[in-house]
């Protein structure tokens, strides 16, 4: 029983050393940058949004973890100017869509990643807009102190339904596609 015992303790001690403790990287909210397009029969329209905060976390050189928070009322038009910008910049923070006066802010977190290739990371996790929670599955680049994706989100999972053809058949060419794009390019 006693040379049981100290097996166990010298595995415990070999395995506790290899085990590399999780290290959380701060990312710099005011040097990353999230871009946005969404498309229409009749054109696009694209802009920015602001992080508010987020960590990635890595135990030794390998992605572990990752939580987000965006600032929805900083979203902005970058594609036009004057009242159209400003008009649009209203619309896109009303009920219609973000509804940022009741949902300021937009989470992503982290749950479950798998190494793809050397720094990239497939990464499954919840991303709650307006409130509503949805699994949502992207590929992310980590490089030196930067990570980046680009993904594909369907707002109409988000309760975000204006001028979705998915919704309204007759709507013509005054239809929005359901799909909006983010590139992600986050600095810590």
């Amino acid at each position: 029983m006693k040379h049981l015992k100290t097996i166990a303790i010298a595995l415990l001690v070999a395995f506790g050393t290899t085990v590399a403790t999780a290290q959380t990287k701060k990312v710099n909210a005011e040097k990353s940058t999230i871009k946005w397009v969404g498309k229409k029969v009749t054109g696009e329209h694209s802009g920015t949004v602001n992080l508010k905060e987020g960590n990635l976390i890595f135990k030794g050189n390998k992605l572990a973890g990752g939580n987000f928070t965006v600032d929805m009322t900083s979203m902005t038009a970058t594609d036009i100017s004057g009242d159209y910008r400003g008009k649009l910049d209203g619309h896109l923070k009303s009920e219609d869509f973000f509804g940022t006066e009741k949902n300021p802010t937009s989470t992503l977190v982290f749950k479950k990643i798998a190494a793809k290739a050397n720094g990239v990371y497939t990464v499954t996790g919840d991303l709650t807009i307006k409130g509503i929670t949805n699994p949502i599955t992207f590929d992310l680049a980590v490089k030196g102190n930067t990570a980046t994706t680009d993904l594909k989100i369907d707002r109409t999972k988000y309760g975000i339904k204006y001028n979705s053809k998915s919704f309204f058949d007759s709507i013509g060419d005054k239809a929005i596609y359901d799909d909006f794009e983010l590139a992600v390019n986050l600095q810590f």
